[in-house]
């Protein structure tokens, strides 16, 4: 055997995660070089391991860099800085305490089965609003996924201003003459890591589900639209997602600024002149003068890493052809009623203001959200505009290109969350999915810990590592998850899981039809101006009949 061959056979040995003495902690060497995690019980942690360079100084704004190998033996033993953000809001139940916060935060963590070996990976994206967040969050613990046989992977990513700002300047010195996205493409280097390294742990690279909620659930669809994007991953799964329009980098549409335009008025309160002086300005101050004057992070249409607005990409086909999970809870606007319209003073009122902007489509829109129960239907008017119409979207398209797609309604009320009005809010269903309720954030409604729960929460773990294997979600000693398919069908998470058809019927259609008529006008945006916040609809197009 030649040297160049010996070499070759002994990298090929050692790609693995070494095998761990009762008193040791495990050791893996991977191409990214050889780390020393924790173990707890049967499953390996392996935590803040560096995935790019440091977007820092002459690279902030700048794509991720991949990290050279390092040499020793890393401490995988503590997470890494969580990324740059604004400091939680007095009162959240989705606040926790950070830690420690740096502009140098581009780190992953991998949750592995001790002697795992070709398994399934779920790469999940946090949410936040694309403002706010961290991989290293306690209710993302991977260890009941992994428990399953999943190796799980968390990513933190550049946020708010320092991940999606746009700027000609910034568009000028690139190669592609383009800016924003740097979140988006920190997401995708995270998927090249894991591609490279993730069989040293156990996991399949040729088997990855990419997962996220929120603004997770609008990254992933990010990175089923993204070209750079494609095979690196093989399934997706969106936790209230939304598709909303989005602003395109050099010209103002649907009633948006350019993504430039924006950036300029941003960097202008910065008082900055080049870019020299502009990346020399302190983080937190960056973040904070952006939030004065509106700032609100958002992928860019710039032609190359999104090509075209989320809609146009599923309807064209054009996105990545994959499995998916993608769902909404029934209570998503309860925890986030800045969101939503102000109520109208009475029955009348509101149905007046809903025909003057509906239109022809006020009676159908009075059918779904009736003035008779007014506080609610203001409340699901919000929460079917953004998160019910994208769900079932994306498991159309995705029905369409011949994948597997499965829908689902969380549903689910407990005690606390119950006496705080709070049945089935944002992000309700994460602790029942990574099994994580005795690690929430210290407001949020805590999960008791009864049989009732438990059960609930074994069950979504079941669904999700088996879809995270083998793309038909089950669960033992549960119904069936049947695909969304020709007759609608979709999963229903209350107190226990039921399988049924058509869900909200009338809803996916109204929504369709507004955002139809709103990019037909091109002057329009789709978002949360819904309601008695919504402009005038434009006439029905041609298109859109």
């Amino acid at each position: 055997m030649s040297f160049r061959l010996r070499v070759i056979a002994l990298s090929a040995a050692v790609c693995f995660a070494l095998p761990a003495a009762a008193d040791q902690d495990p050791v893996v060497r991977a191409p990214a070089g050889t780390m020393r995690g924790v173990s707890e019980g049967a499953v390996n942690v392996f935590k803040g391991l560096p995935y790019a360079q440091p977007p820092v100084d002459v690279a902030r704004w700048k794509p991720p860099v991949e990290m050279p190998t390092w040499n020793g033996v890393r401490d995988a033993t503590k997470f890494g800085a969580a990324c740059i953000q604004p400091k939680a809001r007095s009162g959240s139940i989705y606040a926790w305490d950070l830690g420690e916060v740096s502009e140098d935060c581009l780190f992953l963590n991998v949750w592995a089965k001790q002697g795992v070996s070709n398994a399934p990976v779920m790469v999940w994206i946090h949410g936040g609003a694309l403002t706010t967040g961290s991989g290293s969050e306690p209710m993302y613990d991977g260890t009941k996924l992994a428990e399953r046989g999943v190796v799980v992977v968390s990513i933190n990513y550049r946020l708010g201003v320092l991940g999606y700002l746009a700027h000609p300047l910034l568009s000028a010195e690139s190669n592609g003459n383009i800016s924003g996205n740097y979140g988006l493409l920190d997401q995708i280097e995270a998927l090249r890591w894991v591609k490279r390294n993730i069989a040293a742990f156990g996991g399949d690279p040729s088997n990855v589900t990419i997962a996220g909620e929120s603004a997770g659930g609008l990254s992933v669809m990010y990175l089923m639209a993204s070209p750079p994007a494609r095979g690196l991953f093989h399934k997706a799964i969106a936790q209230s997602a939304y598709m909303i329009s989005t602003p395109e980098l050099k010209q103002s549409r649907f009633g948006e600024q350019a993504a430039e335009a924006i950036g300029a008025r941003v960097v202008t309160a910065l008082g900055a002149k080049d870019l020299p002086s502009l990346r020399s300005i302190e983080p937190q101050k960056l973040m904070e003068v952006a939030a004065r004057v509106g700032y609100f992070p958002l992928g860019t249409i710039d032609g190359r890493v999104l090509p075209r607005q989320l809609v146009d990409v599923f309807d064209r086909g054009e996105q990545a052809s994959v499995p998916i999970i993608a769902g909404f809870n029934s209570g998503e606007i309860r925890s986030l009623r800045f969101l939503a319209p102000p109520v109208p003073r009475n029955g009348k009122a509101y149905q007046l203001q809903i025909r003057d902007r509906y239109a022809d489509l006020a009676d159908d829109f009075l059918r779904l959200y009736p003035s008779a129960k007014l506080e609610e239907s203001i409340l699901a008017t919000t929460r079917d505009a953004l998160y019910g119409w994208t769900a079932e979207r994306l498991v159309r398209k995705q029905t369409a290109l011949g994948q597997p797609a499965f829908l689902y309604l969380f549903d689910h009320g407990y005690p606390a969350a119950q006496k705080a009005g709070l049945h089935a809010f944002h992000a309700a269903e994460l602790p029942y999915v990574f099994g994580t309720a005795a690690r929430t954030p210290p407001l949020w409604p805590k999960v008791p810990s009864t049989p009732v729960e438990t059960k609930l929460s074994d069950a979504m773990l079941d669904y999700w590592a088996s879809f995270i294997r083998t793309t038909e979600p089950r669960a033992e000693g549960h119904t069936p998850w049947p695909a969304y398919g020709s007759t609608r069908a979709y999963m229903t998470f209350g107190g226990e899981p039921k399988a049924a058809t058509h869900l909200m019927p009338g809803m996916y259609e109204l929504n369709e039809q507004v955002v139809c008529r709103r990019r037909a006008s091109g002057a329009q945006a789709w978002n949360w101006n819904v309601g008695v916040l919504s402009p005038t609809l434009p006439p029905a197009a041609e298109s859109c009949r």
